[in-house]
């Protein structure tokens, strides 16, 4: 019964999904907020539709810990889940992602109207300092900055090299990176059809202050605190 319900949901995410990138690009002319209002109605609706068919929920810790103002945001990447709860959980922001996905009709023009950073994983540097020069102008827009500090989704138990490119944003616009720990990949394999219930814990945790410092020795205490929680969280 669990896979059926995972099928159905998995049917109506991808459904929804394209309804969702037609809206916002048509809503293309809107003011930014507004137009993050939608992919935040989006996030909310595959939030309720995945606890209301395949009993996932989550539960979210820490939250006064996120600042005012815009900063950065490091997520733990282990499945497609938190792609939709970092819409619901953090203010406006815009997404670091991979240029492929610009390409996929209807969502992928829609991540270009929400003024997402796309870039070419392979192109190493040059792909850095696309994520800094176009980050600082989100971040000056008053736009937060999502980062997936992996690269690529892993797996439970797992652990990848963190890229630079966010510690280095964070150095050199002086603003926080919020690291964000969670164990969706227990309940949502990064390349499973089936969908566990039970609950998501995400923890967000305390801002680093990274203005002036060095762009490792950030990654390095981002990435020692969301390994930490994950670990403590079973993800």
């Amino acid at each position: 019964m669990q896979w059926l319900r995972s099928l159905i949901f998995t049917t109506f995410f991808f459904a929804s999904s394209v309804f969702f990138g037609f809206i916002i690009v048509c809503a293309g002319v809107l003011p930014y907020p507004q137009r993050f209002a939608l992919a935040r109605a989006w996030g909310l609706t595959q939030l309720w539709a995945v606890r209301v068919l395949c009993g996932l929920h989550y539960t979210v810790e820490g939250e006064h810990h996120i600042p005012a103002g815009a900063h950065i945001a490091f997520w733990r990447h282990s499945s497609a889940w938190e792609t939709m709860a970092q819409a619901v959980v953090f203010p406006a922001q815009a997404w670091v992602l991979k240029r492929e996905i610009r390409w996929i009709p209807c969502v992928g023009w829609a991540t270009m109207c929400l003024k997402a950073i796309a870039i070419d994983r392979k192109a190493h540097t040059a792909a850095v300092m696309q994520v800094v020069t176009q980050g600082r102008a989100r971040l000056a827009a008053g736009i937060w900055v999502m980062v997936f500090p992996e690269g690529t989704r892993v797996g439970v138990g797992e652990r990848r090299r963190y890229g630079l490119s966010g510690a280095m944003l964070a150095t050199q616009s002086g603003a926080k990176i919020v690291p964000v720990a969670h164990n969706a990949g227990r309940f949502w394999a990064r390349r499973g059809l089936l969908k566990q219930a039970g609950t998501i814990r995400v923890v967000i945790g305390p801002p680093i202050e990274a203005a002036g410092r060095d762009a490792r020795v950030v990654t390095e205490e981002a990435r020692a605190w969301i390994d930490a929680k994950v670990a403590e969280l079973g993800g």
